[in-house]
């Protein structure tokens, strides 16, 4: 797994100080050695991300690059937590993703929470799953109708999820439900989110489900709940009651800069792949790599990489300065979650036959990168966000 694009230097090289680039070296030699291995031979045959691969991530410091040193974390930025995503997702995007389960949607935490869970976070002994969209409230949020009712001790939850990768895998449930009913001119109002911890490996007593047939993302299952009076401790509200949604969409910025290194990083492997093959696919007497058609491509798909990690150096720079800027972060998602598409679509085409077999990891990058442009807001939300920035919100 060479480096080639994120080597070279670049309109973001400025921003890559002798730390940062320490950290992405590192994580570069973890992806490479630890991390593509185990790609190569489980996402084949949708094996799950193994426990030892997740104990040596967490011994990095993977699990708490975000969070402050005083609670056990690296206390470090965004933009090392995007360097290090970027080169895990370069190997296998569904690890990149596995890291954000211990330092993510922590913001509507009280004090006692952060002290009781985030040194656990920071290991990898306490990683969560994400339980908000449903199967009629998906990009809506605010639609959602999974219902919680106070009972004598605490909660009982009832409704149906989708999409929760890790349900089963992870230390605890972080589920959103309504406990008002909906208010249509304030629609996000009376949402509240509640952390269930469970066993590993097992789902909260009162909730059942079903493993998604997916086409890619494997590593770990992704799951369709249904909550049965489900519990829920009275102590285990994030943030004040009704103000769930808040807390849903208060670290999306983060979020959103993460996918974007998820894209980057898959790309990037789509493209490295590439350069390999067509330096050893050998047609007409020579590598197909001396053709301009084959270099023009590689050359655009290179160029495609680096604008978007430049743009995502930038909008990290400004997040971690405290320089808010949601809409930078959905023009960053965007663009590296389209490109990506691109890329990996190019790359699968360069590799002709073969790369459309399982027996090349650049099937892997184009089934991963099509699911950047859906999760965290799809492409059409972050161009609604973008516009609504631009243009004004339209008149109803």
């Amino acid at each position: 797994m060479t480096a080639v694009v994120g080597d070279v230097e670049s309109p973001g090289s400025e921003y890559l100080t002798e730390e940062r680039l320490a950290i992405q070296a590192m994580a570069r030699e973890f992806a490479a050695k630890e991390v593509l291995p185990v790609a190569n031979e489980l996402d084949p045959i949708k094996g799950d991300i193994p426990m030892e691969l997740r104990r040596k991530m967490a011994d990095l410091g993977f699990f708490g690059v975000l969070i402050p040193e005083e609670y056990g974390g690296l206390g470090l930025g965004v933009f090392e937590y995007a360097v290090i995503v970027e080169e895990l997702a370069r190997a296998w995007m569904s690890v990149s993703s596995l890291i954000a389960r211990g330092q993510q949607f922590t913001a509507g935490f009280t004090e006692e929470q952060r002290r009781k869970y985030l040194p656990r976070m920071a290991t990898g002994e306490f990683l969560s799953a994400f339980a908000l969209s449903e199967p009629d409230a998906g990009s809506d949020v605010a639609a959602l109708s999974t219902r919680a009712s106070r009972d004598a001790d605490g909660w009982r939850i009832s409704g149906q999820k989708m999409w929760c990768t890790f349900a089963d895998g992870a230390d605890y449930l972080q589920v959103f439900a309504r406990t008002a009913p909906l208010n249509r001119e304030h629609r996000s109002r009376g949402i509240s989110c509640f952390i269930m911890p469970k066993p590993r490996g097992e789902l909260p007593e009162g909730v059942t489900g079903t493993p998604v047939r997916k086409i890619g993302y494997h590593g770990w299952r992704t799951w369709e709940l249904s909550f049965d009076n489900a519990y829920a401790a009275s102590d285990a509200l994030v943030g004040p009651e009704g103000e769930g949604f808040k807390v849903a969409m208060g670290d999306l910025e983060t979020a959103r800069v993460h996918t974007a290194a998820r894209a980057i990083g898959v790309a990037r492997g789509a493209l490295e792949d590439s350069i390999s093959y067509v330096q050893q696919r050998v047609q007409f007497g020579r590598p197909i790599g001396d053709n301009q058609a084959i270099r023009f491509k590689i050359a655009h798909m290179a160029t495609e990489v680096e604008a978007a990690r430049s743009l995502m150096y930038r909008v990290c720079a400004a997040v971690d300065a405290g320089k808010s800027s949601p809409v930078e972060a959905s023009m960053v998602k965007y663009f590296a979650t389209e490109m990506a598409e691109r890329v990996t679509s190019e790359a699968l085409h360069i590799h002709g036959g073969a790369g459309y077999t399982t027996d090349f990891a650049v099937e892997r990058h184009w089934r991963d990168a099509k699911l950047t442009k859906i999760f965290e807001g799809t492409s059409e939300i972050q161009l609604k966000i973008i516009s609504d920035s631009i243009l004004g919100r339209p008149a109803r």
